[in-house]
């Protein structure tokens, strides 16, 4: 029972890491466009934070069980694809981490060095940062150093992170390509499963079923344009033809 209950814990917390680390990454896009703002900054902040405190406890976590020896061979498989999952979430937070920070250096909001650029993005990030942080309405407040201190802060979470993945793969010897998936690629986006309150809801997959009557029209229109051409040709062909007997009879 225990140990069912650490496995369903685990998913959990590695499902709010990727929930939050996909609302980073959404928030990182707007960086340097029109929706850019001090508001933005500040909601990278607060969402990057909280995902470097789920990466802590996914850490902790995983590190423990997988350290157990006492554990099934199948209980450890799944730890193992769940640390793998840890380990892509961790890399894509790093990658995001260093591109938030070469934006911002590049389009300081206190003391503008560029136009910001119009990417076809528009309105608020709120409801994307207050999804991160689980909460109903985003507070925020007047930081006057977000371009100088933020940064910093920044250059050296990107460090810890750093530092993290090193310790993980120093604690813990999972080779990635021996795990095996348990579902194929983009299994999940084929699902008809209503999307639950964890996931990110920024992108929706709409799928819907061809209608008959449509399909039926665009053959028989396609059919008729086929007969056409035919016709069209022979008429050329026996034109050419008796051109040709005129011209050399004459």
């Amino acid at each position: 029972f225990n140990l069912i209950m650490g496995k369903e814990e685990c998913k959990t917390m590695l499902d709010a890491l990727n929930k939050v680390t996909a609302c980073y990454r959404h928030l990182v896009i707007a960086l340097g466009s029109t929706s850019d703002s001090q508001n933005l900054r500040e909601e990278l902040k607060k969402t990057r934070k909280k995902a470097q405190e789920l990466a802590v406890a996914n850490r902790t976590k995983l590190t423990s069980l997988l350290k157990d020896k006492t554990i099934s061979k199948e209980d450890r498989a799944e730890y193992e694809r769940l640390w793998v999952l840890f380990s892509s979430c961790m890399e894509l937070l790093e990658v995001d981490m260093k591109r938030s920070l070469e934006i911002a250096q590049d389009f300081p909001l206190k003391v503008p060095t560029r136009h910001l650029i119009q990417t076809g993005m528009t309105g608020s990030t709120t409801t994307v940062a207050a999804r991160a942080m689980s909460v109903q309405n985003m507070k925020y407040e007047a930081d006057s150093n977000i371009d100088t201190a933020d940064l910093r802060d920044l250059q050296a979470e990107i460090t810890q992170v750093s530092q993290m993945m090193e310790e993980m793969e120093m604690k813990v010897q999972v080779a990635p390509w021996a795990v095996e998936a348990k579902q194929e690629a983009g299994a999940e986006l084929k699902s008809n499963m209503s999307v639950g309150n964890s996931s990110v809801g920024v992108i929706s997959i709409c799928e819907e079923e061809p209608k008959e009557e449509e399909g039926g029209g665009g053959s028989r229109e396609a059919g008729f344009a086929s007969i056409c051409a035919v016709i069209g040709f022979f008429v050329i062909v026996i034109v050419a033809l008796v051109l040709g007997y005129l011209v050399v009879n004459m």
